[in-house]
């Protein structure tokens, strides 16, 4: 496999992506969105997600496409960063059209980052105002680790933070992955450097360690002591043309990352979302082609998890160490 020139979800042509944070909130958010709507799915296989406007993003519905997608921190709270988004979007004209109306579509999952020592006395709802922070800023080049929805994000040992990969398919097709990663499970093998993601790893995008010499017992895998504060939410995105129930099915694909890089995941404590966009730049893929697509989806997920936790920044107060801190 290859990456995308900026091994980043921006490598599908068209995307853009936004990061908003505060330090005294120790949370952030982040957006995707386009020059166009785009088509979108969503596979939520957590037992305790926080989401908005999923329903609209199966098949039969009314509305085919959105405008943007939010992974946010927060919790509950979080999900307003897609009103901010939304108020954006309508003052740029977007939206979908209801007569003269326009009613910009921005589905949203968040992650619970309220325990990890940040402000919580506030009286106005924060994330409002990242989200169209976030929008007003969004590019193709943008950073990872402890940014956006990943600023407060942690780990069963380690501090979580906001991942991207890409997969340039042999065809020409592009596969990338977006992710903010405060998960119950641990992305490190036992108590040392290695990811479980190390077998999909690309040149040394996450350290370039290889493998672990020695696996422990699974079942023995360190988690937060904290059990309901976790989430893993992400996006994974293609250029090619996609129906809704063909994103779903790539949404649901690229989980297998989150299961390869997370060790446990999709736990009853976990709300791990994964929505999937397609721009339709590219025809739709044959048979074999889609086959190939959820592969990509999974391994660029997985890789993406990895580059969220490599490149974590150290900050002071941080309830777990830094991958960068602890090995770098």
């Amino acid at each position: 496999m290859q990456t995308g020139p900026r091994n980043l979800i921006t490598d599908v042509a068209g995307l853009r992506v936004g990061n908003a944070g505060d330090a005294g909130l120790r949370s952030g958010m982040t957006v995707l969105t386009a020059d166009a709507p785009f088509t979108a799915g969503v596979h939520v296989m957590g037992g305790a997600p926080g989401t908005r406007e999923t329903d609209l993003l199966a098949p039969d519905r009314a509305v085919q496409q959105v405008d943007a997608l939010v992974l946010s921190g927060g919790s509950a709270f979080g999900l307003d960063a897609a009103s901010g988004v939304a108020e954006g979007l309508r003052d740029m004209g977007r939206g979908f059209a209801v007569g003269a109306a326009r009613v910009p579509i921005v589905p949203a999952a968040i992650l619970f980052d309220l325990l990890n020592g940040g402000e919580s006395d506030w009286t106005t709802n924060p994330y409002n105002a990242l989200g169209r922070a976030a929008l007003a800023g969004a590019s193709e080049d943008f950073a990872i680790g402890s940014e956006g929805a990943g600023t407060g994000a942690t780990t069963a040992n380690l501090k979580g933070g906001l991942g991207s990969a890409s997969t340039r398919l042999p065809d020409g097709t592009m596969v990338g992955a977006l992710v903010a990663v405060n998960a119950l499970g641990g992305a490190t093998v036992g108590a040392g450097p290695h990811f479980w993601a190390a077998p999909f790893e690309i040149g040394d995008e996450f350290g370039g360690l290889g493998p672990a010499r020695a696996y422990p017992d699974p079942l023995a895998a360190p988690v937060k002591h904290a059990p309901n504060a976790n989430t893993t939410i992400g996006i994974i995105a293609t250029d090619t043309t996609l129906t809704q129930a063909q994103c779903t099915r790539l949404a649901t694909a690229a989980h297998d990352g989150l299961a390869r890089a997370l060790v446990p995941s999709h736990t009853l404590m976990d709300g791990d979302a994964i929505f999937a966009a397609a721009t339709g730049a590219r025809p739709a893929p044959d048979m074999p082609t889609q086959v190939l697509l959820g592969h990509a989806a999974a391994c660029t997920m997985a890789r993406a998890i990895a580059r969220a936790i490599h490149a974590a920044r150290p900050c002071p107060g941080d309830p777990v160490p830094a991958w960068s801190a602890r090995f770098g």
